[in-house]
């Protein structure tokens, strides 16, 4: 069952089965249509007990996963893969990245980190890359002020929408905090 993934980025192995799970269905399915045009075999679900299930129905060798879905956390799939298949390759996707969590998604086995939108090349050759191999450096990295702006969504977030909390753990004013909440997410 176990298969060495190590190739070439211009060549896919025998086993080309990709689970990608994203709880965004209609990116989910515009990204599984791209995949599958690349020579995947595409299975695709929107939450982490869908992700789990299709783990188990068939350990893929690819999967591609979001890291905040409805129920849980991606990172919650990667462990779950680890253990059905240790040799497949993965990449997480995220609208809210962080050093603290790409680490830690690297640690539970993934092969890259890419923030949203990824294209399909993207994750194509992230997927395919060769290991201990770099990614390219973005061609639109986030600027300095979105940086900025996706940590204190992400702060916020996980303080459970509450401004004073926020504020507090961001060693920030609360009114200066509600005003850049307030405000549109610089480009």
């Amino acid at each position: 069952m176990s298969e060495d993934l190590t190739f070439k980025p211009d060549e896919l192995p025998d086993d080309r089965s990709l689970v990608i799970v994203d709880d965004d269905r209609a990116f989910l399915q515009r990204l599984g249509r791209a995949m599958e045009q690349r020579g995947f075999e595409v299975r695709m679900g929107a939450s982490v007990a869908e992700g789990i299930e299709l783990f188990k129905q068939k350990p893929p060798a690819f999967a591609v996963v979001d890291l905040r879905l409805e129920d849980g956390s991606g990172l919650d799939l990667l462990i779950e893969l680890n253990k059905l298949r240790p040799d497949s390759r993965s990449v997480v996707l995220t609208g809210y990245g962080n050093f603290a969590t790409a680490v830690t998604a690297v640690k539970l086995g993934a092969t890259d980190y890419l923030a949203k939108p990824a294209d399909a090349d993207e994750v194509t050759d992230a997927l395919l890359a060769a290991p201990g191999e770099r990614a390219s450096p973005p061609e639109n990295p986030m600027s300095a002020d979105r940086v900025r702006w996706e940590h204190i969504q992400r702060v916020y977030e996980l303080c459970n929408r509450n401004v004073s909390e926020t504020a507090r753990r961001l060693n920030m004013h609360r009114r200066t905090l509600q005003r850049i909440l307030a405000k549109r997410a610089p480009k």
